[in-house]
Protein backbone atom coordinates (compact mmCIF):
# COMPACT_ATOMS: atom_id res chain seq x y z
CA UNK A 1 0.00 0.00 0.00
CA UNK A 2 1.29 3.20 -1.08
CA UNK A 3 0.65 5.69 2.15
CA UNK A 4 0.27 8.97 1.15
CA UNK A 5 -1.36 11.59 4.07
CA UNK A 6 -1.78 15.07 1.79
CA UNK A 7 -2.87 18.52 3.07
CA UNK A 8 -6.14 17.71 2.25
CA UNK A 9 -6.28 14.42 4.26
CA UNK A 10 -5.05 16.21 7.03
CA UNK A 11 -7.82 18.84 6.54
CA UNK A 12 -10.34 16.51 7.02
CA UNK A 13 -8.94 14.76 9.73
CA UNK A 14 -8.67 17.92 11.45
CA UNK A 15 -12.52 18.45 10.93
CA UNK A 16 -13.74 15.66 12.05
CA UNK A 17 -11.80 16.21 15.77
CA UNK A 18 -12.84 19.81 15.73
CA UNK A 19 -16.81 18.02 15.22
CA UNK A 20 -16.23 15.16 17.49
CA UNK A 21 -20.21 15.07 19.66
CA UNK A 22 -17.90 14.58 22.28
CA UNK A 23 -15.35 17.08 21.87
CA UNK A 24 -16.02 18.98 25.32
CA UNK A 25 -14.85 16.13 26.99
CA UNK A 26 -11.83 15.02 25.58
CA UNK A 27 -8.30 15.77 26.33
CA UNK A 28 -6.04 18.04 23.99
CA UNK A 29 -3.99 15.30 24.18
CA UNK A 30 -6.35 12.40 23.09
CA UNK A 31 -7.41 14.89 19.97
CA UNK A 32 -3.77 15.47 19.19
CA UNK A 33 -2.39 11.85 19.25
CA UNK A 34 -5.58 11.04 17.01
CA UNK A 35 -4.72 14.10 14.97
CA UNK A 36 -1.44 12.39 13.97
CA UNK A 37 -3.04 9.10 12.87
CA UNK A 38 -3.99 9.38 9.37
CA UNK A 39 -7.33 7.35 9.63
CA UNK A 40 -7.63 6.77 5.69
CA UNK A 41 -4.53 4.30 6.02
CA UNK A 42 -7.10 1.76 7.35
CA UNK A 43 -9.29 2.25 4.29
CA UNK A 44 -10.16 1.32 0.81
CA UNK A 45 -8.75 4.20 -1.42
CA UNK A 46 -12.51 4.19 -2.87
CA UNK A 47 -13.99 5.29 0.79
CA UNK A 48 -11.20 7.87 1.73
CA UNK A 49 -14.05 10.41 1.91
CA UNK A 50 -15.57 8.15 4.61
CA UNK A 51 -12.79 7.44 6.78
CA UNK A 52 -13.29 11.25 8.12
CA UNK A 53 -16.73 10.67 9.28
CA UNK A 54 -17.98 9.40 12.58
CA UNK A 55 -19.00 6.37 12.09
CA UNK A 56 -17.82 2.56 12.45
CA UNK A 57 -17.02 0.79 8.99
CA UNK A 58 -16.62 -2.79 7.52
CA UNK A 59 -13.09 -4.17 7.88
CA UNK A 60 -13.69 -7.81 7.15
CA UNK A 61 -14.54 -10.92 9.08
CA UNK A 62 -18.05 -9.17 10.67
CA UNK A 63 -16.01 -6.26 12.40
CA UNK A 64 -15.52 -3.06 12.11
CA UNK A 65 -13.25 -0.12 12.68
CA UNK A 66 -15.05 2.06 15.65
CA UNK A 67 -16.60 5.48 15.29
CA UNK A 68 -13.80 8.14 15.99
CA UNK A 69 -16.08 9.34 18.74
CA UNK A 70 -15.95 5.80 19.87
CA UNK A 71 -12.05 5.65 19.75
CA UNK A 72 -11.60 9.13 21.45
CA UNK A 73 -14.44 8.19 24.79
CA UNK A 74 -12.64 4.87 24.84
CA UNK A 75 -8.96 6.30 25.29
CA UNK A 76 -10.19 9.14 27.23
CA UNK A 77 -11.35 6.94 29.77
CA UNK A 78 -8.28 4.82 29.92
CA UNK A 79 -6.05 7.71 30.58
CA UNK A 80 -2.92 6.64 29.13
CA UNK A 81 0.60 7.75 30.27
CA UNK A 82 3.88 7.29 28.09
CA UNK A 83 5.85 4.47 28.49
CA UNK A 84 2.71 2.83 30.82
CA UNK A 85 2.04 -1.19 29.42
CA UNK A 86 -1.37 -1.56 27.51
CA UNK A 87 -3.21 -4.66 26.44
CA UNK A 88 -5.22 -3.76 24.01
CA UNK A 89 -8.27 -7.18 23.31
CA UNK A 90 -9.04 -6.54 19.80
CA UNK A 91 -6.34 -5.29 17.09
CA UNK A 92 -8.76 -5.17 14.38
CA UNK A 93 -7.71 -2.55 11.69
CA UNK A 94 -5.21 -1.26 14.16
CA UNK A 95 -6.24 2.15 13.94
CA UNK A 96 -6.80 2.43 17.62
CA UNK A 97 -3.50 0.99 18.24
CA UNK A 98 -1.85 3.76 16.35
CA UNK A 99 -3.40 5.95 19.07
CA UNK A 100 -2.12 4.44 22.00
CA UNK A 101 0.89 4.43 20.62
CA UNK A 102 1.23 8.24 19.74
CA UNK A 103 0.35 8.30 23.91
CA UNK A 104 3.35 6.72 24.11
CA UNK A 105 1.69 3.18 24.97
CA UNK A 106 4.45 0.04 25.42
CA UNK A 107 1.31 -1.75 23.24
CA UNK A 108 0.99 -5.38 23.59
CA UNK A 109 -2.16 -5.85 20.84
CA UNK A 110 -4.34 -9.24 20.74
CA UNK A 111 -6.78 -10.20 17.79
CA UNK A 112 -8.52 -13.24 17.10
CA UNK A 113 -8.83 -13.10 12.77
CA UNK A 114 -5.82 -13.87 11.56
CA UNK A 115 -6.56 -12.13 8.39
CA UNK A 116 -7.17 -9.12 10.02
CA UNK A 117 -4.02 -9.33 12.53
CA UNK A 118 -1.82 -9.84 9.47
CA UNK A 119 -3.05 -6.86 8.09
CA UNK A 120 -2.61 -4.27 11.26
CA UNK A 121 0.60 -5.93 11.48
CA UNK A 122 1.55 -5.46 8.20
CA UNK A 123 0.42 -1.97 7.68
CA UNK A 124 1.40 -0.56 11.01
CA UNK A 125 4.93 -1.92 10.60
CA UNK A 126 4.85 0.47 7.43
CA UNK A 127 3.56 3.64 9.67
CA UNK A 128 6.74 2.85 11.65
CA UNK A 129 4.70 1.84 14.52
CA UNK A 130 6.04 -0.95 17.26
CA UNK A 131 3.86 -2.90 19.06
CA UNK A 132 3.96 -6.83 20.80
CA UNK A 133 1.12 -8.65 18.11
CA UNK A 134 -0.74 -11.41 19.21
CA UNK A 135 -3.09 -13.58 16.93
CA UNK A 136 -5.37 -15.56 19.50
CA UNK A 137 -7.97 -15.18 22.01
CA UNK A 138 -7.70 -12.36 23.20
CA UNK A 139 -10.60 -12.74 25.98
CA UNK A 140 -8.38 -14.75 28.06
CA UNK A 141 -5.72 -11.92 27.91
CA UNK A 142 -1.98 -12.46 27.57
CA UNK A 143 -0.58 -13.61 30.97
CA UNK A 144 3.04 -13.88 29.84
CA UNK A 145 3.56 -10.11 30.15
CA UNK A 146 1.21 -9.08 32.69
CA UNK A 147 0.42 -7.32 35.11
CA UNK A 148 -0.77 -4.22 32.87
CA UNK A 149 -1.57 -1.13 33.63
CA UNK A 150 -4.22 -0.49 30.99
CA UNK A 151 -6.00 -2.82 29.39
CA UNK A 152 -8.61 -1.83 26.73
CA UNK A 153 -11.26 -4.08 25.47
CA UNK A 154 -13.04 -2.98 21.42
CA UNK A 155 -15.63 -5.90 21.43
CA UNK A 156 -18.64 -6.29 23.43
CA UNK A 157 -18.07 -8.57 26.77
CA UNK A 158 -21.73 -10.46 27.70
CA UNK A 159 -19.32 -9.66 31.56
CA UNK A 160 -16.42 -8.29 32.12
CA UNK A 161 -13.94 -10.82 31.55
CA UNK A 162 -11.77 -12.22 35.38
CA UNK A 163 -8.69 -13.15 33.52
CA UNK A 164 -8.25 -9.40 32.63
CA UNK A 165 -9.38 -8.06 35.91
CA UNK A 166 -6.59 -10.47 37.06
CA UNK A 167 -3.77 -9.56 34.57
CA UNK A 168 -4.43 -5.59 35.30
CA UNK A 169 -2.13 -4.19 37.83
CA UNK A 170 -3.19 -2.39 41.27
CA UNK A 171 -3.56 1.02 40.64
CA UNK A 172 -4.71 0.09 36.85
CA UNK A 173 -7.44 1.11 34.86
CA UNK A 174 -9.32 -1.94 32.06
CA UNK A 175 -12.02 0.21 29.72
CA UNK A 176 -14.42 -2.59 28.44
CA UNK A 177 -17.52 -2.55 26.60
CA UNK A 178 -20.22 -4.64 28.55
CA UNK A 179 -23.62 -6.10 27.28
CA UNK A 180 -25.66 -8.22 25.00
CA UNK A 181 -23.49 -7.37 21.76
CA UNK A 182 -27.32 -7.58 19.89
CA UNK A 183 -28.23 -4.97 21.60
CA UNK A 184 -26.30 -1.75 22.69
CA UNK A 185 -23.57 -1.80 25.89
CA UNK A 186 -22.22 -0.38 28.49
CA UNK A 187 -18.70 1.32 28.42
CA UNK A 188 -17.37 0.14 31.88
CA UNK A 189 -14.06 2.26 33.72
CA UNK A 190 -12.22 -0.04 35.92
CA UNK A 191 -10.56 0.92 38.35
CA UNK A 192 -8.17 -1.43 40.31
CA UNK A 193 -6.80 0.46 43.51
CA UNK A 194 -3.51 -0.12 44.93
CA UNK A 195 -5.30 -2.71 47.70
CA UNK A 196 -7.12 -4.38 44.58
CA UNK A 197 -10.49 -3.30 44.95
CA UNK A 198 -12.63 -2.54 41.98
CA UNK A 199 -14.77 1.10 41.22
CA UNK A 200 -16.46 0.94 38.10
CA UNK A 201 -18.22 3.45 35.88
CA UNK A 202 -20.37 3.07 33.42
CA UNK A 203 -21.61 4.74 29.86
CA UNK A 204 -24.34 3.73 27.95
CA UNK A 205 -25.72 3.88 24.43
CA UNK A 206 -22.62 1.84 23.04
CA UNK A 207 -22.43 -0.79 20.06
CA UNK A 208 -19.61 -3.12 19.37
CA UNK A 209 -19.48 -6.54 18.08
CA UNK A 210 -19.04 -9.21 20.25
CA UNK A 211 -15.90 -10.41 21.90
CA UNK A 212 -15.17 -13.91 20.38
CA UNK A 213 -13.29 -16.80 22.48
CA UNK A 214 -13.70 -18.59 25.88
CA UNK A 215 -14.70 -15.46 27.92
CA UNK A 216 -16.28 -14.20 25.40
CA UNK A 217 -20.05 -15.17 22.91
CA UNK A 218 -20.30 -18.79 23.60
Amino acid sequence: MHLVDTYKHKGMRRAMLQNLPIKAFIHEQVLAAMDRVPRHFFFESAFVEQAYQDKAFSIGEKQTISQPSTVAFQTELLAVESGQSVLEIGTGSGYQSCVLLELGAKLYTIEFHRSLHDRARQLLKQMKYEAYFVCGDGSVGLPTFAPYDRILVTAAAPQVPQPLLNQLKNGGVMVVPVGNAADTQQMYQIQKTMTGELIIKKYDNFRFVPLLGKEGVK
